[in-house]
């Protein structure tokens, strides 16, 4: 008997030093963990951005967001990771990069072009948007006005000055009679600056044809068809139009028809003048509201659209002599 409880308790020692070794490797398992978590360092804000196409004006909107960060502090891969994406043109793939990023759960997203801002944000209610070469937010549904978004989308707009191209157009050929509107009928920028440059040609009692495109592939065969009845054409800033500006610039030096673009990219690459804005400032100023809502936790909602405040007038001079335009002493 005396056996049997010497075993027992030897039994219940046995056990309670194996319960408190337990313990003991359990909290400093744990301790450990914490110590790490508390050692590990923080998440760097994520920001995703999807570029509609490569052309002049977006790669520079995409160059001035960056540095606008940089020169705030935000340093890709030191404190902040970047994810830049192109869509090449695709809508598709604008859908999935889109939705990369929301499943990567960015802390913001940058939208070049009106296409790229509307798949994002019919993929994110929550997620701050920033837009950029986008010409009217409000009309193409992005925001609920653009002096008060009311949504989480935000930005710069691209809009240039519609009106005083056309007058520009007719200044420097000043015997026009009409004018082609060359644009894609399927991109809302395009659509809401023609409706402008139609009024503006009312107003001065300059004719005008519609040469809609609805992809780059129609663009040779419209500006080919529009020879000999018309006497200049007027492009606004227009994705597919950009990209294929080398093409239209080639037709109209043969056939000394003057091209008026809505920026000074085309311009350089086929076109003849404009009254444009300059699309690495507008990236700067988008990437300024960037780092209002990562440093100071501003809201897309409450921020308004803004605009570049100064155009600039470009001349492709070398077109001028090919096509044998005087430019204007005054200009």
């Amino acid at each position: 008997m005396v056996q049997k409880k010497a075993l027992i308790k030897v039994l219940c020692v046995s056990v309670l030093c194996a319960l408190s070794l337990f313990v003991f490797f359990a909290c400093s398992k744990e301790s450990g963990a914490e110590k790490a978590k508390d050692n590990k360092a923080p998440r760097m804000p994520r920001v995703g951005i999807l570029q509609l196409v490569e052309h002049d004006a977006l790669d520079a909107s995409y160059k001035g967001f960056v540095d606008a960060l940089a020169e705030a502090g935000y340093v890709d891969g030191t404190n902040i990771s970047i994810d830049y994406q192109n869509a090449q043109g695709e809508q598709a793939n604008c859908q999935t990069i889109a939705q990369k990023f929301v499943n990567d759960r960015c802390d913001l997203i940058l939208a070049i072009a009106t296409p790229a801002a509307q798949a994002a944000a019919n993929l994110t209610d929550t997620i701050p948007i920033l837009v950029t070469a986008v010409t009217d937010p409000e009309s193409a549904k992005l925001v609920k006005s653009n002096t008060m978004p009311g949504t989480n989308v935000s930005g710069t707009s691209d809009l240039t000055p519609v009106e005083a191209q056309i007058k520009l157009l007719k200044k420097i050929v000043p015997d026009a009679k009409k004018t082609a509107l060359l644009y894609n009928s399927s991109e809302q920028n395009s659509a809401f600056q023609i409706a402008i440059a139609k009024k503006t040609c009312n107003e001065i009692g300059l004719a005008y044809i519609e040469a809609a495109v609805s992809n780059s592939n129609e663009i040779q065969q419209t500006v080919q068809n529009l020879v000999g009845k018309v006497d200049a054409i007027y492009v606004p800033t227009d994705n597919m139009i950009a990209a294929g500006i080398t093409t239209v610039g080639m037709i109209a030096r043969e056939a000394k028809i003057p091209v008026i673009c809505g920026e000074e990219g085309p311009v350089m690459k086929g076109g003849l003048a404009t009254y444009g804005i300059n699309y690495y400032e507008l990236g700067k100023l988008t990437g300024k509201q960037a780092v209002l809502i990562l440093r100071d936790g501003k809201k897309p909602a409450e921020m308004p659209i803004e605009y570049v405040q100064s155009f600039n007038l470009t001349v492709n001079k070398d077109m001028a002599e090919a096509i044998g335009v005087t430019i204007p002493a005054d200009l």
